[in-house]
C-alpha cells in the first residue's frame, strides 16, 4: 500500500501504540490513534498488566512475537531508563511431570533460538533465594525475559511518534465505522467521521463492540484475572530505586497456577486457578476521564474468597511472605479466545479493516510488526496463519463456543497439554455422514476443527495377532503413548496390503464457478489448472514474495466449475476475496467461491485391491485406462452419484470418492461390503499420518507455510515457472532453486528404530541447534519412526544429526524420500 493512506488506529495502549511506531519506522505518517480512555492512563489491559514477558511458546510465531517485543522494549527509553528490565525467567518444577514438561519447553526454546537450560533445585535456590528448598525439584531457567514496563512504553511511544506527526485523540469514543462498496471509509467519532483508508482495532477486550459495527465477530472473551501485592517485606527493604524496581528473575509457579515478580519491596502475584470470572466488556460502561492506577475499567473489584488458597500456597513457596499481607488486590481484565492464540488479520467480508486484538503485552511488539509488514509489504516475515481471524469455523464464532473454549483455556492456561489432547467440551459439533458406522466399528475419536475425527477402530484389534513380524509396532514411551494404539499397526498393514477406507470428509471443499473460475485460479496457483475437464492439479497457493499460503487440489469438473479442496477456513476467505475483487475489476469474467464441505462427504478408498472392491459395486470402468491418475470422473456406485478422483494421501492406488451428505450411508454400506471378501478395513488418522510421511506428502500448517517457499518445501514440482498465465509470487521466485535455498525440509529416519519423536523438537547438527522437527510418526511399512525437519542446506542425504526429545539426544540420520514406492509403481499403477 501507498505510504500516504490514512489509517486510523483505534486503540492507545501497548499494541495501538507499537503499530503507530512501527508504521512511522516505514515510513508512514497519515496516522490517527483513538482511544476511548485520557491517553496519560487509557484504562485498559495495559494500564494494570504486570508485565511477565516469557518468551518461550510450543508456537513458533509465538515465541516470534515474544522475542521481538523485549529486542524493541530493551531499545525504548522513557527518561532514560529501558521499558524492559531484562531479569531473567525461572519456571520451577514441583512433581515429576512438571520436570518433564520443562525438558520439552526447554526443546521448543531451542527450536526457535531461545537461550534457555534446564536447571537444578540448588541452581533455582541459588537464582531466587526466597524458594521453599524442599518443594522445588528443578526449574527452566531463560535469561533474556523479563519485565516490561507496559504503561511507560506506551508514553513513550505516543511522544516519539507524536513528534513525527502521529496524532492522538483521546477521551474520544467511537460510535461506528463508515464503509462503501465493500470497504472501509472512516471512523464515526461524536458528530463527525475521521476519513480513513485502514482501519486498525487494537481494542483488547473491546474489540468485540468494535467489531460488531461491521458485522465482524471478533471471538475473544473478557476475563477476569486476580492480582495482588503484599504488604513491604522487611528484607526488600532499599534493595531497589522505584516502587516497580526488580532484580529476581520472574517466577511461574504453574503446578498451582501462579507467577510472581518483584514491586521494589513488595510482591506481585498473578493466579489463574480461581473460577473463569467471564466479563462482557459493554457492562463496563464509558470510559471516565479520570483513570489512576486504582480507578480504570479493566480493574474490578478483588475477590478475596476467591485468592485464599493462592495466598496460602504462596507463603509455602516463598516463606518470605509468611508475616505479610495482601497490601491490595484487584480481578483485572484480560482476553481469551477459543484456541488461546490472538486474533490478527483483516476482516473476511470488508476490505482494510484489520484487527489485532487478544494481543497480550508479552506479544504485543511483535504483533504489531507484524501487522505493520502486512500493511506497507503485504507480508509478515513471521507466519500469520495461526493467528488469522478467519482461522475459525462458523461455528466457533457463535458466542456460547467462545464463552465455553475461552473459559477452559484460562483454566488449562498453565496445565500440561499433550499435542493430540482434544477438547473435553464441546464435543460432537460436527459430524461425518459414516460417524454411526464408525461408532459401531469402535472409532476412538480426537477432535479437531470441530469435526470428530477417528484416529483408530477397536474392531481392528483382533487383527493384532495376524500382524506380521515385521509389521509389529513398537513399544512407545508414556508420552507418545498416549492418544495412541498398535492398532494403527494392523490399519497401515491392511492399506498397503489389501483395502482400506477413509473418512476424508473433514478436508474442506470450495466450489469455484463461473466464466472467470479458471481466470482466478490460475492467476492465484503455481500449476496448470487451465487444463480440460477431468484434469486434478495439486498446486501452491503463493504470497508475493514467494511464501507458500496454503497447498491445494484443483479439480475441474466443467468448464466453468471446479472442485478446489484447500486446508481450512483462511483458504475459504482469500479465494472469496479475490474472487470478489476480480469481479469488480473484470465482471464479464466473474468467479463465484462456495463452501459445500457440510452438505458432501469423502471416502478415500485405498490399496493394492481396492480396483477389486469398487467393480463389485460399480459398472464404470476403474481401470487404469478408464480413469488415470490426477484424473477424476463421475461415476455411480451402488446407485449414488459420485465424483471420483485417482488421487491417494497414503500412495496407494485408490480414489477420494464423492458424495452428497444424505447418500453417505449409502456410499459406505456400499464399499464396505464389497469390501469383506477382500479383507477391507477402516482407517484412522495415526496410520494415515503414518503412510502419507512414509510417501513424502507434506501438511500445510506443520511442514510448510508462508516462511517457506516451494524449493525450501521441496515442493518445486508443483512450480510451473513456463505457464501461459502469470501467477501470484512468480517474480519473487526467479533466481531461486533447491541448491540457492538456506534451508531445506527434509526426511529423518532414527537411528534405534523405536525412539518416537512427536513435532517441535530441536534438531542437533555437530552439537549445535540447527532446525526443527515438524511432522512425526511410526513408519510401520518401513519398521522406524520418521520425522521431517527443517535444516540448513549444507546438510546432506546420510549425515547423522540429533533429535532432543524431554532432554534425551536421540541418534537420526538424514535420508533420500520418499521412503516408500519412489518410482510410483503403486499409485500409477
Amino acid at each position: 500500500m501507498a505510504r500516504d493512506e490514512q489509517v486510523v488506529i483505534i486503540g492507545a495502549g501497548i499494541v495501538g501504540a507499537n503499530l503507530a511506531d512501527e508504521l512511522v519506522s516505514r515510513g508512514w505518517r497519515n496516522i490517527t490513534v483513538i482511544d476511548q480512555g485520557p491517553l496519560e492512563m487509557p484504562g485498559g489491559s495495559t494500564s494494570h498488566a504486570p508485565g511477565l514477558v516469557f518468551q518461550t511458546n510450543q508456537c513458533k510465531s509465538m515465541t516470534g512475537f515474544a522475542r521481538y517485543t523485549v529486542e524493541k522494549m530493551l531499545k525504548l527509553e522513557l527518561d532514560g531508563k529501558p521499558c524492559f528490565n531484562q531479569v531473567g525467567g525461572l519456571e520451577i518444577a514441583t512433581t515429576p511431570e512438571r520436570v518433564e514438561e520443562l525438558k520439552r519447553k526447554q526443546g521448543w526454546a531451542a527450536s526457535w533460538g531461545i537461550d534457555a537450560k534446564i536447571v537444578e533445585a540448588e541452581k533455582c535456590l541459588e537464582l531466587y533465594p526466597h524458594l521453599n528448598k524442599a518443594l522445588v525439584l528443578g526449574g527452566l531457567y531463560i535469561p533474556t525475559d523479563g519485565l516490561i514496563l507496559a504503561a511507560q512504553a506506551v508514553q513513550q511511544l505516543i511522544s516519539q511518534t507524536r513528534k513525527v506527526g502521529v496524532r492522538y485523540l483521546g477521551s474520544t469514543t467511537v460510535a461506528g465505522i463508515k464503509q462503501e462498496n465493500g470497504r472501509v471509509t472512516g471512523v464515526m467519532v461524536g458528530e463527525g467521521v475521521i476519513p480513513a483508508d485502514i482501519v486498525v482495532s487494537c481494542a483488547g477486550f473491546w474489540g468485540v463492540e468494535i467489531g460488531a459495527m461491521v458485522g465482524l465477530p471478533v471471538p475473544l472473551l473478557p476475563m477476569a484475572h486476580q492480582y495482588v501485592k503484599t504488604t513491604a517485606i522487611s528484607a526488600q527493604a532499599g534493595k531497589y530505586h522505584g516502587r516497580n524496581g526488580a532484580g529476581l528473575p520472574i517466577l511461574r509457579y504453574q503446578d498451582q497456577d501462579l507467577y510472581y515478580r518483584e514491586h521494589g519491596d513488595q510482591f506481585g502475584i498473578g493466579y489463574y486457578g480461581h473460577r473463569p470470572m467471564p466479563v462482557a466488556a459493554a457492562s463496563l460502561g464509558p470510559t471516565p476521564k479520570d483513570v489512576d492506577e486504582q480507578h480504570m475499567p479493566s480493574r474490578m473489584d478483588f475477590t478475596p474468597e476467591d485468592f485464599e488458597h493462592a495466598w496460602q500456597l504462596s507463603k509455602n513457596l516463598l516463606p518470605i511472605l509468611q508475616d505479610s499481607e495482601i497490601a491490595d488486590g484487584f480481578n483485572g481484565i484480560f482476553s481469551f479466545t477459543p484456541d488461546g492464540g490472538p486474533i490478527v488479520g483483516q476482516a473476511p467480508h470488508l476490505d482494510n479493516f484489520y484487527v489485532a486484538e487478544a494481543v497480550w503485552a508479552t506479544h504485543s511488539a511483535g504483533v504489531a510488526k507484524a501487522v505493520a509488514e502486512v500493511l506497507t509489504d503485504g507480508k509478515s516475515t513471521i507466519d500469520l496463519a495461526g493467528c488469522d481471524i478467519a482461522r475459525f469455523e462458523q461455528v466457533q464464532l457463535t458466542p456460547e463456543y467462545v464463552r465455553e473454549t475461552s473459559s477452559q483455556n484460562f483454566v488449562e492456561v498453565y496445565d500440561i497439554i499433550h499435542p493430540l489432547q482434544p477438547k473435553e467440551s464441546p464435543r460432537n459439533i460436527r459430524l461425518s455422514p459414516f460417524y454411526v458406522r464408525q461408532k459401531e466399528l469402535g472409532a476412538f475419536f480426537l477432535e479437531g476443527g470441530t469435526w470428530e475425527r477417528p484416529y483408530w477402530f477397536e474392531e481392528n484389534a483382533k487383527l493384532l495377532p495376524d500382524l506380521p513380524p515385521e509389521w509389529q509396532p513398537v513399544e512407545r514411551d508414556a508420552w507418545s503413548a498416549r492418544y495412541y494404539s498398535p492398532i494403527a499397526a494392523v490399519e497401515a498393514w491392511k492399506t498397503r496390503t489389501a483395502v482400506a477406507m477413509y473418512d476424508m470428509t473433514p478436508l474442506r471443499r470450495l466450489e469455484v464457478t463461473g466464466p472467470g473460475a479458471v481466470d482466478l485460479l490460475a492467476r492465484l496457483t503455481t500449476g496448470s489448472v487451465s487444463r480440460k475437464p477431468g484434469a486434478v492439479t495439486y498446486t501452491l497457493l503463493l504470497d508475493e514474495a514467494g511464501g507458500i499460503r496454503s497447498d491445494i487440489t484443483v479439480a475441474r469438473i466443467e468448464t466453468e466449475l471446479f472442485q478446489v479442496g484447500v486446508n481450512g477456513p483462511v483458504d475459504t476467505a482469500y479465494l472469496q476475496r479475490e474472487a470478489r475483487l476480480q469481479n469488480k475489476r473484470t465482471p464479464d469474467r466473474a468467479a463465484y467461491v462456495r463452501d459445500i464441505t457440510g452438505g458432501t462427504c469423502c471416502v478415500g478408498l485405498w490399496g493394492p485391491l481396492a480396483r477389486k472392491v469398487i467393480s463389485k459395486v460399480s459398472a464404470d470402468d476403474f481401470t487404469n485406462n478408464g480413469l488415470k491418475y490426477f484424473r477424476l470422473k463421475r461415476a455411480s456406485i451402488a446407485g449414488v452419484p459420485v465424483v471420483a478422483m485417482r488421487l491417494s494421501y497414503v500412495g496407494e492406488l485408490g480414489w477420494e470418492i464423492y458424495a452428497s451428505a444424505e447418500n453417505g450411508v449409502r456410499l459406505w454400506d456400499a464399499l464396505w461390503q464389497a469390501g469383506q471378501e477382500h479383507g477391507v478395513v477402516a482407517g484412522g488418522r495415526t496410520a494415515f499420518n503414518a503412510l502419507r510421511l512414509e510417501k513424502g506428502f507434506r501438511s500445510w500448517g506443520t511442514d510448510m507455510n508462508s516462511e517457506h517457499d516451494p524449493y525450501q518445501a521441496g515442493l518445486e514440482f508443483t512450480v510451473k515457472m513456463d505457464k501461459a498465465a502469470d501467477f501470484r509470487g512468480k517474480a519473487a521466485l526467479e533466481g531461486r532453486s533447491r541448491e540457492t535455498c538456506s534451508t531445506r525440509l527434509r526426511c529423518l529416519t532414527v537411528d534405534d528404530g523405536r525412539s518416537m519423536v512427536l513435532g517441535r523438537e530441536p534438531v542437533y547438527v555437530n552439537g549445535k541447534p540447527c532446525g526443527y522437527v515438524t511432522s512425526a510418526a511410526f513408519g510401520y511399512t518401513v519398521g522406524k519412526p520418521i520425522a521431517y525437519a527443517h535444516l540448513p542446506n549444507s546438510v546432506a542425504e546420510g549425515d547423522a544429526v540429533e533429535v532432543e526429545y524431554f532432554g534425551n539426544r536421540i541418534a537420526a540420520t538424514v535420508t533420500a524420500e520418499p521412503l516408500y514406492d519412489a518410482q510410483m509403481a503403486r499409485l500409477r499403477g
